[in-house]
């Protein structure tokens, strides 16, 4: 998928470029946080390029070698320092996105990895540098190429909005304890139904007689219903696309999924995607939960109470949420897979 959030160290990335908080002296050898790991692992001809760089304002980015790290460029960028909100920090923050993609567009990346910009000492709200991040890489992602990762070093390092995780929260308990109790009813009526005696199951008196064999009445028959089989998938989602007026470029970008995949979905009418990926596309072209399912039910799945990611990606789409990115925030939130590719 083109923007994944990863927990991983950046300095571990095998990416064309990795992004560094720096300060706005690119001089003093990194220190602590992300911009020390970096210099640590790349080595001093790192430093030695940053200090001819002569700084690096707030919002911009430089680039560099990369050294002993294992990507071929390191982009410098200089975070806002947080001071209420009331100082434009938020359109500084963006600003360090896009200049840092606007680079790597330039040197010819495909793909690039930033670590949570600002969030650490420099004391951006975590949620709302989060936030930032995913609303300005997806925004540069509906007009280029390339694959961008968030990555997050640790737990702590991520937090998405207090209020959106407890009513997430709520609502995974309302429906995944309610479904786990009817799991818990059905295995009772079982029991009930067919009580244990020692090691069998006494049958009841009164059982139904076993199925009788069934032959083939009609030899034509199965040929005549496998010619008239449903709508597929990738056709439906083609269909779909169509009334919404959209390119295909458009709903694959919306949906965060790879041009390349996309294309083997065109070709292929018998198509057989991951579950992730149906829900993707049906998130891009905003289908309602009756849809969303029927969409799913095309590929052979379907959403579940019982399972902790459906219930997050129902949450949304009742809510009438279809951004692919936040839902993906609240996804790594609760330790669930992403969707899309």
């Amino acid at each position: 998928m083109p923007l994944q959030i990863v927990r991983n160290d950046i300095t571990h990335m095998q990416v064309d470029a990795i992004v560094n908080a720096a300060n706005a002296s690119l001089s003093d050898g990194g220190g602590g946080g992300v911009d020390g790991c970096i210099h640590r692992a790349a080595g001093p001809e790192l430093l030695a390029e940053c200090k001819a760089l002569g700084g690096c304002a707030t919002g911009h980015a430089k680039l560099t070698k990369g050294y002993a790290l294992p990507c071929r460029y390191v982009i410098h960028t200089v975070g806002p320092r947080w001071c209420g909100g009331a100082h434009g920090e938020r359109e500084l923050l963006a600003a360090c996105y896009r200049s840092s993609l606007a680079l790597a567009l330039e040197h010819g990346c495909a793909s690039v990895a930033f670590p949570l910009i600002a969030s650490g000492v420099y004391g951006f709200p975590k949620d709302l540098a989060l936030r930032t991040a995913i609303d300005t890489i997806g925004d540069f992602l509906l007009a280029h190429d390339m694959t961008v990762y968030l990555v997050i070093f640790d737990r702590k390092a991520y937090q998405i909005g207090s209020k959106l995780f407890a009513d997430i929260t709520a609502y995974i308990d309302d429906r995944y304890a309610a479904a786990h109790a009817d799991e818990r009813g059905a295995r009772q009526r079982r029991m009930e139904a067919y009580p244990v005696c020692g090691a069998s199951v006494c049958m009841q008196a009164d059982a139904a007689p076993a199925p009788r064999a069934v032959g083939v009445q009609h030899p034509g028959a199965l040929k005549d219903a496998l010619e008239q089989l449903d709508e597929s998938f990738s056709e439906m989602l083609l269909r779909k696309i169509d009334e919404r007026g959209m390119t295909d470029a458009q709903c694959y970008k919306k949906a965060n999924i790879d041009r390349k995949l996309f294309s083997k979905i065109r070709s292929d009418k018998g198509y057989k995607p991951s579950k992730p990926t149906v829900i993707a596309f049906a998130i891009a072209l905003e289908l309602p939960l009756n849809e969303l399912q029927d969409m799913l039910r095309k590929a052979g799945f379907a959403l579940s109470h019982s399972n902790k990611f459906d219930i997050i990606v129902e949450f949304f789409v009742a809510h009438g949420n279809y951004n692919v990115f936040e839902i993906n925030e609240a996804l790594f939130a609760f330790d669930q897979s992403l969707i899309g590719t």
